[in-house]
This record gives C-alpha cells, structure tokens and sequence, in this order.
C-alpha cells in the first residue's frame, strides 16, 4: 500500500509539473490597433472590436497559443508606446519602411493595399498635375506612409491637413473643407464610396514594403513566432477565408 501511495504521489507530481511547464510556456500578449480604420479595425454595431486584421490577429494568438489583450492607441502615439511597453505589438496597418525599422522590429509583410485618392463627384483635377493641384487642400491621416508621399511630393503646392484618425478625415472631406484625400485604398472604398457624391480620382499608388506587425527590437524570438504562425495561417487557408470577408480583391503578400 505504501508503494502504491509513494507511486500515486510521483504521478501527481509529474502531472503538476508537466502543467506548469505548460502554463509557463503560455504567452501574454497585448496588440495595439488604431480604431476606427474600416476594414482593418474597426467597432462593430454591438461596439465589439472587430475587422480583417482583428480577426487575422486572433488566429495568430491561437496558432501561437498566447493569451492575447488587445488594446486600443490612437496612431501617432503606435510607436512610443510600443517602446514605453504599454503593448507588445502592432498589428495595425503599419507600413514597412526604413525610418520605422530603425525603431522598430518588423514581422515579415503579411497584405500590401495601395494609397487611393478619394473626392467629392465634381472634382475634376487631374492630381499628377502638380500646377493643377496648387493651392488645393489634401487630407492625410497623420504618421502615415500616405502623409509621407503627399508631404514629399506635393510640399509647398498643396495645403495638407492631417488628421489623427481616418474618420474625422473623410468628415471634412464631407463638409467640404478638403478638396481630396490620400487614404489606404480599402479605407477609402468602405469609408467614401459607400457614401453618395463621392469617387475615386486618378491612379492607386503603391506605397512602401507592404504592412508587418511591429515589435520592440530586443523581440527577435517573437518575431520568429509570429512569422512562423503567419505562414501557417497562408498555407492552411484561414488567411483567404479571414480576407475574403473584407475584400473582393487579394491584398496578400
């Protein structure tokens, strides 16, 4: 009896053990996205936090086997608190770019969308035309790879107004206090088109290296993780089936 009780007691014990490896080997997660920005992220009617890369990043979670929070920072405080570890990740549309990477560690690109211009309907201006656009106003949302090109490009011809979310952007363009805007293609054809009086003007940019998640540079091991859950969500199918909820068209790189 008492071999059987000291045999019982190991195995208790072994089991004990082998769940706090397990335990200890669960990762908390916190991703920060910049809400709203339709289709990426955005509040549902129920107020629920949802859209294509909310989504995407609660499949990554559970390929990863973390315990993900996610958490809600407006954009141009992403990297600041990325690097004050307020959250461990950025997951929220942010462009690959040599200036980021210098702060930032970046997964390998998981969708790359084009910049659109977007207007009212009696915009007639051709936006290649730099003599044309003079004296014109251009909204940006700020931080972006957008306000980026329009900043290089067009500095000292147009007037740019730069906003801290998509949103009060295409609120202006409405009130008619801009004459066009430079957005994340998708951003613009469920924020404006939807709407009536509005189209699309001139040609979509390519802008940058495509969107990865960010990370603090000491996260190498992370990275690895999350390229590593990104490639099996590509080959198993649940990135097409997230995607094709949001876009008519393949955004994946």
């Amino acid at each position: 009896m008492k071999k059987l009780i000291v045999t019982a007691s190991a195995v208790l014990a072994s089991l004990t053990m082998v769940a706090g490896v397990a335990q200890a080997q669960e990762r908390d997660l916190r991703i920060a996205f910049d809400v709203p920005y339709e289709p990426f992220e955005y509040k549902d009617e129920n107020g629920e936090l949802t859209g294509f890369e909310v989504e995407l990043a609660e499949a990554m979670c559970e390929e990863m086997s973390a315990n993900c929070e996610f958490v809600i920072q407006a954009w141009d405080g992403m990297i600041p608190g990325l690097l004050a570890r307020k959250f461990d990740l950025i997951m929220s549309s942010m462009s690959i770019t040599p200036e980021r990477a210098e702060r930032v560690l970046f997964s390998e690109p998981y969708y790359n969308t084009p910049g659109g211009w977007f207007a009212r309907e009696d915009f007639d201006t051709d936006v290649t035309d730099m003599a044309a656009m003079e004296g014109l106003t251009v909204g940006v949302q700020r931080g972006t790879t957008m306000d980026t090109y329009v900043t290089e490009e067009m500095g000292g011809t147009v007037t740019i107004n730069r906003y801290t979310t998509a949103d009060d952007m295409v609120l202006d363009l409405e009130g008619q206090r801009l004459d066009v805007v430079f957005v994340d293609y998708p951003v613009g054809e469920q924020t404006i088109l939807t709407k009536d009086g509005f189209k699309e003007v001139g040609e979509p940019v390519k802008l940058g290296e495509g969107v990865g998640v960010a990370m603090r540079k000491r996260d190498a091991d992370l990275a690895k993780e999350v390229n590593a859950a990104l490639a099996t969500l590509k080959e198993d199918g649940t990135y097409d089936t997230i995607m094709n909820k949001y876009f008519a068209y393949d955004i994946k790189m």
